[in-house]
């Protein structure tokens, strides 16, 4: 029923099949569809490509997806359903990790430039962000503040635009909806005690503690949209 695809767009691919079986009637309205794990053998891709490939299809309609029950195929539309379009450069993992390489790059350099002034910064962003636990927008907004914070320590103005307008890739039906299942006040307090780790490596002037705490904090990110759907437990 599935095919091995080659390493390239792949969670669209995985997408488009899943999505045209559903369409043709070969997986039904109510059908469970494997694990995570037993597609991503069967498709020869990653898990996080599976997770990706099934955020687009719950996002599309084509799909439930149950945290600790699985994914169930919706009812079949009376007419075609709109395919949303994708940017196949800009996954959610693919943006965690570019933040991971390019945040962790501006972090060391402001641990190296860090006055008082920078850290008060930061200092005031973590506090609205404890604040804010529990309100996913509001928590959002604090999140990229504290990020950006970080670029005004440098000065660099095309740093904290761009360090803005790649946290803002994760504004989309998609990424949003993969937050849907995993964020939670659990998760962002988890988040919280990273940004501290990174707020006191910049304090420090430690710039290759800076450098690690905010890869390891989205790294960590990224762990956590790992997180099985539940239906293997």
């Amino acid at each position: 029923m599935f095919v091995a695809l080659e390493p390239r767009r792949l969670h669209r691919q995985v997408a488009d099949q899943i999505r045209s079986l559903i369409e043709a009637g070969e997986l039904g309205h109510g059908a469970k569809l494997p694990a995570e794990r037993d597609l991503a053998e069967r498709f020869a891709v990653s898990r996080p490509t599976i997770r990706e490939a099934l955020i687009v299809l719950e996002v599309e309609g084509y799909i439930q997806i149950r945290m600790g029950s699985g994914i169930y195929v919706s009812q079949r539309p009376t007419h075609p359903r709109q395919v949303l379009p994708v940017d196949d450069n800009d996954s959610p993992f693919e943006i965690l990790q570019a933040r991971s390489i390019i945040e962790g790059a501006i972090a060391e350099e402001a641990a190296r430039v860090a006055t008082a002034e920078g850290v008060q910064r930061l200092d005031d962003c973590l506090l609205h962000m404890e604040k804010a636990i529990g309100d996913p927008a509001d928590m959002l907004v604090q999140d990229r503040a504290f990020h950006t914070a970080i670029t005004d320590i440098i000065g660099n103005a095309t740093l904290h635009r761009f360090t803005g307008q790649i946290f803002d890739r994760r504004m989309t039906p998609y990424f949003e909806r993969l937050a849907s299942h995993f964020e939670g006040p659990k998760t962002w307090r988890l988040a919280l005690e990273e940004h501290r780790v990174i707020r006191d490596a910049i304090a420090k002037n430690d710039m290759a503690g800076a450098r690690d705490a905010m890869r390891r904090h989205l790294t960590q990110s990224q762990k956590r949209f790992s997180e099985s759907f539940g239906e293997e437990l």
